[in-house]
């Protein structure tokens, strides 16, 4: 059976207010893969998760993602591409005054869930699916960092996408805590989102293999170095 290809970038060069923050990109991602990419800080591993929700430009042969050529992206199609992609970001962005539960559902609505009971189960799932199903109630300052970062995964999930970015999600964790954040993120790819982790621990990524590593280099260059994790 042909794979599914969500992520296609062929020779793609990446700007940031006119400075090349990356060039020669060639990322191919497949249906339920789990790819890593690392690099020193400044090197463009964030850069590069950006232009795959929209957020910034991106030129080169080919720039698809979930079907969307990326440089002529229009600015009506981006929320439509978002619905269908997933961000676990480090500094968690949950809203501060509001509970576990509250949180989610303000995401499900954003995104057109009208009905209460759809909602409620979707939540109840997503909670159960990252182990958090008793804090529904908790308000994130009552939460440890691990455990505000499990409820960002769920947030990340509610709405099945495709594709999960994770912009270094293990960065502020203890080492027990983030291996286990990753071990969660690849159980997620296993029933079928791909996803996408940045991370400058290489320990982390030889206690769990991904299915390629990429590595942003500091000229410029990103490279494939999954046989060096083999």
């Amino acid at each position: 059976m042909e794979e599914e290809i969500l992520i296609d970038y062929q020779n793609a060069e990446i700007y940031q207010q006119d400075i090349c923050v990356l060039n020669q990109v060639d990322l191919e991602v497949s249906k339920g893969d789990f790819i890593y990419i690392t690099g020193k800080v400044g090197t463009g591993k964030t850069s590069l998760l950006k232009t795959l929700y929209g957020e910034l430009d991106v030129t080169g042969i080919c720039c698809d993602v979930l079907g969307y050529n990326m440089k002529k992206l229009r600015r009506k199609d981006i929320p439509r591409l978002r619905r269908r992609i997933g961000i676990v970001f480090q500094d968690f962005q949950l809203l501060t005054d509001r509970t576990v539960y509250d949180n989610l559902d303000f995401v499900l609505r954003a995104t057109g869930w009208k009905k209460d009971y759809e909602r409620d189960s979707r939540i109840e799932e997503v909670l159960e699916q990252v182990g958090m199903s008793d804090k529904s109630h908790k308000i994130p300052n009552e939460l440890s960092g691990g455990e505000q970062q499990h409820v960002v995964i769920a947030r990340a999930i509610l709405n099945s996408p495709q594709i999960i970015l994770a912009d270094e999600p293990t960065g502020n964790l203890d080492v027990e805590t983030g291996t286990a954040i990753l071990e969660l993120l690849y159980n997620i790819s296993k029933t079928g989102s791909s996803v996408i982790v940045t991370t400058h621990n290489l320990g982390l990524i030889k206690k769990i293999p991904g299915t390629a590593v990429y590595r942003c280099e500091e000229n410029h260059h990103i490279i494939n170095v999954t046989k060096e994790f083999a």
